[in-house]
Parts: structure tokens; C-alpha cells; sequence
């Protein structure tokens, strides 16, 4: 009788797992702001940044929580939402298309490029990295064939309310859209045949099979979707800029996917967490901006979005093998000898790595001497 009370309070635990991770880090880079740097950041319009910021990839999170959830990955993104754009700035600016109509065809043209790809892992077996990596060269040569090394600029009132606009009082109206595409998506993940249907597909593709799942079919709607998801973003990037061009979006596909995997969504498929990735885009576009807000280079903000993704796959990696191995939940395999060891392992990196970029935020500001 002793033991059944904590295993129930751990199986509860358990499915906040992916949201509590990354609430916690939101929590300690506002605490460590709040002591370095309060009144810059926690002022308002600064707090509009990062929620402008974050709602650019809410959309594209969702869609990629699907592909990554059946074990796929899109390398595409970023040329997708580039060239969506591009083709939706040629529509208005030389064919007289009103906006109301070029938006919903950069979501059409970016669905459509989903599908290629979708089609090209389906049907040709090309590996999901090496077919929307090659995917990925194909869509930014057109950019670049299309824009010719322009800027296209000036935009209709509506594309940019998609981008930056804002209801009087209220919320930013990309995030409103980002958090309705996090709803649609969750429901889609819990209510529809396509999220059940994607989860049993990423935990075991051959049981899914033998149980009569089309996989092909739901491969190629994810991608469709993230497609779609990607055009979209490519609208609100060029309402955000009232500008797009060939070389626009160059991350997106590597923050889309940390902000995924840091909600707790598995690289190795069957699990999913829609909550989850709206945490890990929060999760980015704070700690870029606390980069940003403590004046240090870009470079360095690549090298701290890299150790997230590192140290966020190692861990859920590391619980997902401990559920393999027949440990009790989280609480459990936590006090092991063995995961204490992994601990502070863990610690040692995170303390070298601060370390580390406390010296290049040193060096680049000139307060340490250089001879």
C-alpha cells in the first residue's frame, strides 16, 4: 500500500512532463533577468518583441509536431516560406492580385509544396533528411531565380496586420494566429484520426501497418500541412518586414525543430506534445531575446539555441530509455546512483558552457583586456 501513492502521483506527472521542462527554464531566464537586466526587458514593448517573435514559428511548430511525430523531419521550411513569399509579392505587385486572394495561394502553393515533398519520401523512399534537404536547395534556387537578387517591398494594409498588426487593446494578430493554429493543432493531435493515427505511426510503423494505416497517405498529409504552415509563415515574415526576398528565413527549419524537440516531442517518433511545442517557442524567443537584450553577438545566440537542442534531446533520449529499461517514472530513475551521476555530468557541461559564453560576452563587450 506504501508504494501505490507515489506511483500515482508520478503517472500523473508524467504527461506534464514536456511542459514543465520548458516552463522551467522560461522561469529561471526570467529570474536571471530580472536581476541583470529588469527594465529593459520587462518592459512592454519589449515583451511585444518576443511575442511578435515567437509568433512567427507558432505555426510551423504545430505542423512539425505532426511530421516529427511520425518519425520524419522537414529541412525545407525556410525556403518554403521564402519562395511562398516571394510568389504571393509577384501575384500582388505584377499580376493585380488583391491580398485577399494572394494570401490563401501562398497557403495553397506552400501546401503544394508539401505534398513534393511528401511525395518524393512516399513514393521515391528518399530518407525524410536527404529529401527535404535536396527539397531545400530546390526551393531557395527558385527564390533566387524568381526575386533576381531584389528586395520586394510596400505591401497591402492587410499582409502587414497579418505580420505586425494589432487589435486596439488586445493581443498581437500573429499571435492570435499562431495560438488558433496551436488549437486546431491540438485537436487535430487528440480528436482526429490524423493525430492518433501519426502517434501509432511514430511508435511503431510496421504495427501500424499490419493494422491497416495508410502510412504513405498520412506521411504525405503532415507534410502537406507543414507546407501550408510554412507559407503561412512566409506571409507574416513579409507583413512583420513589409519586405521579402530570396535569402529570407535562413533558421527557420533549426528553430522550428529546437522549439519541437525542447516541448518534449520525440525525434524518434509515437510522442507528441502540442502544449509542449508552444512552450519551446516561448522557451527560444526568450532566451534570443535575453541574448539580444544583453547585447551579445549573433554568433553567441546560435551557440545557446544549439546547447538547448543538445540538451534537450540527451534528456528526454535519456528518459525514453529509462522507460525501455522498466524504471518507475521520473521520480524514480532521478535518484538512481547511476542518473545522479548523469546529473551532474549534465551540470558540469551547463556550468562550462556559461562559463564559456560568459567569456565571449566579455571579450565582445572589450572588458577583458586583449594583450
Amino acid at each position: 500500500m506504501t508504494d501505490t501513492a507515489p506511483r500515482g502521483l508520478q503517472e500523473r506527472l508524467e504527461p506534464y512532463l514536456a511542459i514543465i521542462g520548458p516552463l522551467a527554464m522560461i522561469a529561471m531566464i526570467m529570474l536571471f533577468m530580472a536581476l541583470v537586466e529588469p527594465a529593459r526587458y520587462f518592459r512592454a514593448s519589449n515583451l511585444n518583441i518576443i511575442l511578435l517573435e515567437a509568433a512567427l514559428y507558432m505555426p510551423m511548430a504545430m505542423a512539425m509536431t505532426f511530421v516529427i511525430t511520425q518519425r520524419g523531419i522537414d529541412l525545407s521550411i525556410g525556403s518554403v516560406a521564402a519562395l511562398t513569399g516571394i510568389i504571393m509579392a509577384f501575384a500582388i505587385k505584377e499580376y493585380g492580385f488583391p491580398a485577399w486572394v494572394a494570401v490563401p495561394l501562398a497557403l495553397a502553393i506552400g501546401g503544394s509544396f508539401g505534398l513534393i515533398n511528401g511525395l518524393v519520401i512516399t513514393k521515391f523512399r528518399v530518407p525524410d533528411l536527404i529529401g527535404t534537404l535536396a527539397m531545400d536547395l530546390v526551393y531557395r534556387g527558385f527564390a533566387l531565380v524568381l526575386a533576381k537578387g531584389l528586395v520586394l517591398a510596400r505591401f497591402p494594409d492587410l499582409i502587414t496586420e497579418i505580420g505586425r498588426g494589432r487589435i486596439p487593446g488586445f493581443l498581437p494578430v500573429p499571435v492570435l494566429i499562431g495560438l488558433a493554429a496551436f488549437v486546431i493543432g491540438a485537436l487535430l493531435l487528440r480528436r482526429s484520426w490524423f493525430g492518433r493515427y501519426s502517434i501509432a505511426i511514430g511508435s511503431n510503423p510496421e504495427s501500424a501497418e499490419m493494422t491497416g494505416i495508410a502510412i504513405d497517405r498520412y506521411k504525405v498529409y503532415a507534410y502537406v500541412l507543414m507546407g501550408a504552415m510554412a507559407g503561412l509563415a512566409g506571409v507574416m515574415l513579409t507583413g512583420k518586414l513589409n519586405a521579402i526576398q530570396a535569402t529570407s528565413a535562413p533558421y527557420f527549419n533549426l528553430h522550428v525543430i529546437a522549439a519541437v524537440v525542447v516541448g518534449g516531442t520525440s525525434l524518434f517518433g509515437g510522442r507528441a506534445y502540442m502544449l509542449g511545442s508552444l512552450a519551446g517557442v516561448l522557451l527560444l524567443s526568450m532566451m534570443i531575446n535575453a541574448l539580444v537584450t544583453l547585447r551579445i553577438e549573433f554568433f553567441w545566440q546560435s551557440v545557446a539555441s544549439g546547447v538547448v537542442i543538445i540538451l534537450s534531446v540527451a534528456f528526454y533520449t535519456w528518459l525514453q530509455k529509462k522507460d525501455r529499461d522498466g524504471a518507475r517514472g521520473l521520480m524514480s530513475s532521478l535518484t538512481t546512483p547511476d542518473n545522479m551521476k548523469v546529473m551532474k555530468l549534465g551540470g558540469a557541461l551547463v556550468a562550462l558552457l556559461a562559463l564559456l559564453s560568459a567569456l565571449g560576452f566579455a571579450l565582445s563587450t572589450g572588458s577583458v583586456p586583449s594583450g
